[in-house]
């Protein structure tokens, strides 16, 4: 997942602010019981969220994606007093270990898990101030999501989508129908004229976007 040179990584590892001891389990935890467990933010990513998080001060977030819930806490740091964080799940197997997670960070409060079908749940959410949207789930979805979301989202409100230099394929050659999906999301985003853009070279690549 990591497309920065991993020397430079371990420097931005430790120059950053150290990974909570709580998510420091989770993500070990992760790696020792789940399937495909570099899904997981992980702490530099993590502490990323966080940081977006805490500048906004969100009273209201969606999350595409739960996995294990270790970027629902990070994003819920952020929450100004009473906000909420929604969050998405496909996996029903997840929830016994989510609901452990969440109340381990002290966020069981502040976080509703939606098991189901990103699309409907979306469309069902009435909803129309989302200060924040992480989109983290599967990626071929990646920009309808963001057409279900962008009208749910205030003026000035952020977008976050992950994965999108997919491991650094999209500026290289290949052809493959991952690879050329994520690359016309990026140039979907690049030319839509209702939001500012960037791609951070975070991981395997974070786009933030803010709704004007």
């Amino acid at each position: 997942m990591e497309i920065l040179d991993p020397a430079l990584q371990a420097y931005l590892d430790n120059h950053c602010d150290p990974e909570p001891a709580a998510l420091q389990k989770i993500n070990r935890d992760t790696y020792l019981k789940v399937l495909k467990p570099h899904m997981l933010s992980g702490h530099y990513q993590g502490r990323l969220l966080s940081m977006i998080s805490k500048m906004i001060q969100p009273k209201l977030i969606l999350e595409i994606g739960t996995f294990t819930g270790y970027s629902a806490i990070c994003l819920a740091e952020g929450l100004a007093e009473g906000g909420i964080l929604h969050t998405i799940e496909v996996n029903r197997e997840f929830e016994e270990m989510l609901n452990s997670h969440f109340r381990s960070t002290n966020v069981d409060k502040k976080i509703k898990v939606h098991f189901g079908a990103a699309e409907s749940i979306i469309a069902d959410f009435e909803e129309t101030n989302f200060d924040l949207v992480f989109i983290d789930a599967d990626k071929r979805n990646n920009f309808k999501y963001f057409e279900l979301v962008i009208d749910k989202v205030r003026p000035g409100g952020l977008i976050i989508i992950d994965n999108v230099l997919w491991k650094g394929k999209v500026y290289g050659a290949e052809k493959d129908a991952d690879t050329e999906n994520i690359r016309k999301l990026n140039e979907l985003i690049a030319v839509n004229t209702q939001v500012e853009k960037l791609i951070l070279p975070v991981r395997d690549g974070i786009l933030i976007i803010r709704k004007k």
